[in-house]
């Protein structure tokens, strides 16, 4: 057996020295056949040497001769071709160029030329200034220092600085494809010899850093897996140098960018040697891409995300053994449809989380607004990892929350809304209620912005269970109905994020409300009270509807029923110190408005708070506001105040001590608008119904006067208000009023027929019509016959005035009066008749005195 071995192994040495004796042969044959034009390259004719070349190339490459014998023309050819390099002809250089790169590619042994061919590259390359000056060729140049290093790898260790001299040049060349032939090229020589590439990597970064923010995304894409395989194979330490760029690049417009950072900052949470020690810097990296636009991106990072996490805890499983025996159940309110992360992956966040959240605060009031957006993303995918460890935190997370969710950015404020539902998932509402409650009552100590605590308890309400939130409700709404709180600021945003608390509330909650059913209550009339935007008032209105859902009430009336006792004492309070600007005027005006007939039921509570408020000494804007809610509520007394048939009652004290007294003249426009408002009111009070003519008669001699005396005033709205004030007066009791009373009325309504307003004058027309209308049997026609002729002669003086409209009205009046005493009237009205413009209404007037009598007799 020895014996056949061995004569296999003398035949293949024969064999192997008949074929080299071959290959030697073939060689010596090409050489003489490209000597003379191996000649001809040092000509000085650039023809020469350009054809000389192409038959070299014609004669070696191009004939496919075997690689041995290619190896020996290489050799003899290295040397002719490499200063080719420098010829002047760029058609020249080109095609050597083009021929080393073959040659390498071809023969059995390139490493043979990196003596040669590394001296002449750096030379070309690698310089100070650039000796080549066709980009194109630079390009090719760089594709066979790549070649080379593809085929010779290891064997380029002791030309560590001839490439790293070249390398530092050509990644910041000004052609973007010799920068991506570069990377490429740094990434082939980084892998090819890891044991000497460390000594020298550090070189590399600071060209790679003017280069990834290239306006080309394909080299900024090169640029970032160049940097990778540097830091990756590099010493470690210039980590720092390069994550603030590469923080950039997630921020870039192209994916293919995004993915390419995504894919080397996961590469070094798994590979680097230091990674333990840059944690804290790559996590927020990698995390940041789980949220990117582009699926692939995100899904990537997620594998890579879920590797990191699975390798550290198969590096650290004693530490985590008891971790991985029990907490394997997801906590109660778990984001629905979210992947709970794998423990290794919650527990490196946690580990870590002390020295991300300062830099996530500083960042989140970013002036860039991508990077707000992106650190608010960051933030939600940390708490969801973090869990009930984000307590420890707390304090930094509500600051930072308050801050991010002010900002115009809305993805930011969405973002940071999510982390906040989180932090009421994870966190006993024990412990974020001793920090969230102080700071609603001293936001300014918190925040910049005074709705920013609202809107984060909001959130923080929203993921909440509703069994560990139940004891601690009556402190919620008790904060929140506190004045300071909820009374403090009547900005919009502010309003909604109060209401939002109490819709919170109402949703988690449900009917465990119903104990604090009164404090929500108060916040719902609160902001109905100082909002301005209809859009917000009708949210409230619709928080009041749950509220009464959540209790099983089937109406508003019925909630306000509950606590109408209550809402009047929790009012009545404050009253004496109320004011225009005080919110309680607001706050009572909702209630009267909203509770409907409810209003009705609570007179005895009402009373004295309208009686202290419209005390003639208060402040005369509040006054006005309140008479005027007054005005609305009587207008519908039977659906309002007097839903209850009870508002008789109090009706003495409220025409008495609340209406009159702000009748009484005084000096000043404000003085005359508060008599304006009560004359609205009474009129209210008079067509209403709240009044029964029994108890008007019963104060007709107090009030009429106040009335008279207001056709006198400035105010066409007042004179108005007093004319109609009067009809409906008339309407009501004017057939029952003793004739000194009736007496008393018409001269003063009289003088209005001259009133500059045609509107008071047609008023006033009708209130004679009605005056006339109520004279009855008790009232002596004859014995006050001297008040008829009076009213008669200043009724015919307007019988003749220009306007078509008050003749007619005129003539009715006066035809009303014809059944007072025709004979006064026809005498009158004779006298008159020839001095009349229009002498028609008087015969009508007459025609229609005639037939009357006629039908008596």
């Amino acid at each position: 057996m020895f014996v056949s071995t061995l004569i296999v192994a003398i035949s293949t040495v024969k064999m192997a020295t008949t074929m080299a004796a071959g290959e030697e042969r073939a060689a010596s044959e090409v050489l003489r056949a490209i000597a003379r034009h191996l000649n001809c390259l040092n000509e000085d004719s650039k023809t020469t040497r350009k054809r000389a070349l192409e038959a070299i190339k014609r004669e070696t490459i191009d004939k496919g001769l075997s690689s041995g014998v290619l190896q020996e023309v290489f050799t003899c050819l290295l040397k002719s071709l490499l200063k080719c390099l420098s010829d002047p002809m760029e058609r020249c250089r080109e095609t050597a160029i083009h021929m080393l790169g073959d040659f390498i590619r071809c023969v059995p042994q390139p490493e043979d030329s990196l003596p040669y061919l590394m001296p002449a590259l750096t030379q070309r390359l690698g310089g100070k200034e650039i000796l080549e000056p066709a980009e194109e060729l630079r390009l090719s140049m760089v594709e066979v220092l790549t070649l080379t290093v593809e085929v010779c790898g290891r064997h380029l260790a002791p030309y560590l600085d001839d490439m790293m001299k070249i390398l530092q040049r050509t990644i910041v060349d000004p052609f973007p494809d010799v920068k991506r032939e570069s990377c490429k090229c740094t990434v082939h020589f980084a892998k090819s010899v890891p044991e000497h590439f460390h000594m020298q990597a550090e070189s590399l970064v600071k060209p790679l850093m003017q280069t990834v923010s290239h306006q080309h995304s394909r080299v900024r894409v090169s640029t970032i897996e160049a940097t990778g395989a540097v830091i990756q194979y590099g010493t470690g330490k210039n980590v720092d140098d390069v994550l603030s760029h590469l923080a950039q690049r997630l921020f870039d417009d192209s994916p293919q960018v995004r993915k390419a950072v995504t894919v080397v900052v996961g590469d070094w949470l798994l590979h680097l040697r230091d990674r333990y020690s840059y944690f804290h810097k790559l996590i927020p990296l990698l995390l940041s891409s789980l949220s990117d636009d582009i699926p692939e991106i995100s899904q990537r990072a997620a594998e890579l995300w879920r590797q990191t996490g699975a390798l550290w805890e198969q590096e650290n499983e004693d530490d985590l053994k008891d971790k991985m025996d029990f907490l394997l159940t997801p906590p109660d309110l778990y984001p629905a449809g979210v992947a709970r992360p794998g423990l290794g992956c919650r527990e490196l966040v946690v580990r870590n989380l002390s020295n991300l959240l300062p830099a996530l605060a500083r960042d989140v009031v970013d002036w860039v607004a991508g990077t707000r957006v992106k650190t608010a993303q960051l933030l939600y995918a940390l708490l969801l990892h973090a869990e009930d460890h984000c307590t420890q935190h707390l304090q930094l997370l509500l600051s930072t929350l308050y801050r991010a969710c002010n900002d115009p950015e809305s993805d930011v404020v969405t973002n940071c809304l999510r982390s906040a539902k989180l932090l009421g998932t994870f966190v006993s509402p024990e412990v974020f209620l001793k920090l969230l409650l102080v700071h609603l009552k001293t936001p300014s100590s918190s925040s910049s912005s005074p709705h920013t605590p609202l809107m984060v308890l909001a959130a923080v309400l929203g993921g909440c269970s509703r069994e560990l939130l139940k004891p601690h409700l009556q402190k919620i709404a008790d904060t929140l109905v506190q004045p300071d709180v909820c009374q403090e600021y009547q900005q919009a945003v502010y309003l909604d994020q109060l209401l939002s608390c109490v819709d919170a509330l109402l949703s988690v909650c449900e009917k465990d409300c119903c104990s604090v059913s009164l404090q929500l209550l108060q916040v719902l009339v609160t902001v109905q009270s100082l909002s301005t935007e209809p859009q917000l008032t009708d949210k409230a209105e619709q928080s009041v509807v749950s509220l009464c859902k959540v209790q099983g009430l089937a109406t508003v009336a019925d909630l306000y029923r509950q606590h109408m006792d209550q809402l009047l004492q929790w009012l009545s309070a404050s009253q004496k110190t109320w004011t225009s600007y005080s919110p309680q005027r607001l706050q009572l005006q909702v209630i009267a408005t909203q509770s409907g007939p409810v209003i009705g039921e609570f007179l005895p509570l009402l009373m004295p708070l309208l009686q202290n408020c419209l005390d003639p000494e208060r402040d005369p804007e509040m006054r006005l506001h309140i008479f005027t809610m007054l005005s609305k509520l009587l207008l519908d007394a039977t659906h309002t105040l007097d839903s209850q048939g009870r508002f008789c009652e109090h009706l003495d004290v409220f025409l008495l001590e609340l209406l009159l007294p702000n009748l009484v003249w005084k000096a000043g426009r404000t003085a005359a608008a508060i008599r304006t408002s009560a004359l609205c009111c009474l009129l209210a009070l008079l067509q209403g119904g709240a009044i029964p003519p029994s108890q008007l008669l019963a104060v007709e001699e107090r009030l009429s006067p106040q009335v008279l005396s207001a056709l006198e005033e400035d105010s066409q709205l007042s004179r108005l208000l007093a004319c109609r004030s009067l009809s409906t007066l008339l309407k009501l009791i004017g057939p029952s009023l003793r004739p000194d009373a009736l007496n008393n009325i018409y001269p003063e309504v009289l003088k209005r027929l001259d009133d500059s307003s045609e509107e008071v004058r047609g008023v006033a027309l009708r209130a004679l019509g009605l005056w006339l209308a109520s004279l009855g049997k008790d009232y002596n026609s004859q014995l006050y016959s001297q008040h008829l002729v009076v009213l008669f002669q200043q009724l015919l003086l307007h019988l003749d005035d220009p306007d078509s409209r008050v003749q007619d009205t005129v003539l009715e009046v006066l035809k009303t009066g014809s059944g007072v005493h025709p004979a006064l009237l026809k005498q009158e009205v004779e006298a008159v008749r020839d001095k009349q413009r229009t002498p028609v209404y008087c015969d009508q007037l007459l025609q229609h005195i005639h037939s009357l009598r006629k039908d008596t007799v």
